[in-house]
C-alpha cells in the first residue's frame, strides 16, 4: 500500500512540475516563406480558419480561402450597386464569415453557405471602419473612426445576424484629431470578455471594455502622437494584464521615436521599450502561441522582427514586406501584403 501511495505521489509530482514548467524562449528564429501571388489587390485582413487554410479580404472587393498548397477553395469578388468595397476588416465564427468595407457606405457582409448578405449598413461621409473581431460564437465587435464625438463601435449579440452602434453617450469622448489606422485588422485585441481598442493620430490612446462593450474606460499611452499619421497601428494581449502596442509614423518609417510600449496591468499604464531602435514602424504585432507571452513578432513594410523577451528587445529576421500576420502555432503563420499572401515556417 505504501508503495502504491508513493508511486501515485511521484506521478502527481511529475504532472505538477510538467504543468508549471517555465517556457525557455528561443534565442532567435529562422523563417522560410512560401508566397502566393494575388494580382491587383492589397491584403490587410486575414483570418486563420484551421491548420491548413486562411481566409483573406482585399482592396478590390475580393475575398477568398487559400490552402497552404496554394489551392483557392473560395474566390469571390463583391460589388454592391456601384460600390466596390475596400476590405480591411474580417472575422469568422464557426457558422459564417464577416467582411467589412472600410469607407462610406460602411457595408458589413455575411458569408454563410456560399450566400452573401448585408447585415449592417451605415451612410456617413466620415465613416471609416478599421477592425472587427468576435469574443465568442454570439458576440462580436467592430470599430471605426468617429462620425460624432466618440469612436464608431458596433456590436452583435446574435452571431452576426444583426449589429447595433453604441451611442456616444455610452462611450468615452474622443479628443480632437483622434482616430485609428486600418493597417492590419489589429486595432482590437480580445481576451475573454475584455476588448482593447487602439487609436492614433493627434491623440493615441487605448480604450478598454471588460464586459463585451457594455462599459468603457480609456487610458493614455506614451506612443508617438501629434500628427494624423502617428500613433498606435496594432495592439495585442497575451492575457488580461500583459499587452503590447506598436505603431509609429507611416510617413517616416525609419524615424527615431517611441513606437512600442508594454503593459502589465491590463492597459492602465504603458512603458515605452526599445526606443529609437528597430522596428521603427509596425503595422501588425502578434504574440507567438505556446510561448507563454515571451515571443512576439512584428511586421511592416520594413521587414519581419522577433522578440524573445515579451517585446522589450527586437531582432530583424527578414527584409520581406508585409501588412499583417496571424499564427497557427509556434512554428507556422500566415502573412499578407501587397498582392501577396505567404505561409511562414519558423525554425
Amino acid at each position: 500500500m505504501k508503495k502504491l501511495i508513493y508511486s501515485l505521489f511521484i506521478i502527481f509530482l511529475s504532472f505538477t512540475v510538467s504543468c508549471n514548467k517555465k517556457y525557455v524562449p528561443r534565442q532567435t528564429i529562422t523563417i522560410s516563406l512560401e508566397k502566393f501571388k494575388l494580382d491587383s489587390t492589397g491584403i490587410r485582413a486575414i483570418e486563420v480558419l484551421n491548420d491548413t487554410s486562411i481566409m483573406y479580404a482585399g482592396s478590390i472587393g475580393d475575398i477568398g480561402i487559400l490552402t497552404n498548397l496554394g489551392e483557392e477553395i473560395l474566390k469571390r469578388t463583391i460589388k454592391t450597386d456601384s460600390v466596390i468595397p475596400h476590405f480591411r476588416a474580417l472575422a469568422s465564427t464557426n457558422k459564417a464569415h464577416f467582411i467589412l468595407n472600410v469607407g462610406n457606405p460602411a457595408l458589413l457582409y455575411k458569408l454563410e453557405n456560399d450566400s452573401i448578405t448585408i447585415v449592417y449598413k451605415e451612410m456617413n461621409e466620415k465613416v471609416f471602419y478599421d477592425s472587427m473581431q468576435f469574443f465568442d460564437e454570439l458576440n462580436g465587435i467592430a470599430m471605426g473612426d468617429p462620425t460624432e464625438d466618440c469612436l464608431s463601435i458596433i456590436l452583435t449579440h446574435d452571431g452576426g445576424n444583426t449589429w447595433q452602434k453604441i451611442p456616444c453617450n455610452n462611450l468615452p469622448k474622443i479628443q480632437e484629431g483622434e482616430a485609428a489606422f486600418a493597417a492590419s485588422n489589429t486595432n482590437i485585441a480580445i481576451v475573454g470578455s475584455n476588448a482593447w481598442i487602439a487609436t492614433g493620430g493627434i491623440k493615441s490612446r487605448v480604450f478598454h471594455t471588460p464586459d463585451m462593450g457594455k462599459t468603457w474606460e480609456v487610458f493614455n499611452t506614451p506612443i508617438i502622437q501629434g500628427k494624423n499619421t502617428t500613433g498606435i497601428y496594432s495592439v495585442a494581449f497575451f492575457y488580461e494584464n500583459q499587452g503590447i502596442i506598436c505603431g509609429g509614423d507611416y510617413t517616416d518609417k525609419f524615424g527615431n521615436y517611441a513606437n512600442k510600449a508594454l503593459t502589465f496591468d491590463g492597459g492602465k499604464t504603458w512603458k515605452v521599450v526599445s526606443e529609437n531602435l528597430p522596428p521603427k514602424y509596425v503595422s501588425c504585432v502578434q504574440y507567438i502561441p505556446n510561448t507563454q507571452g515571451n515571443e512576439v513578432v512584428a511586421v511592416s513594410t520594413n521587414g519581419i522582427f522577433f522578440s524573445n523577451n515579451k517585446g522589450k528587445n527586437w531582432q530583424k529576421v527578414s527584409n520581406e514586406s508585409f501588412y499583417a500576420i496571424r499564427f497557427i502555432n509556434e512554428n507556422e503563420a500566415w502573412l499578407s501584403g501587397n498582392e501577396v499572401i505567404a505561409k511562414m515556417y519558423v525554425e
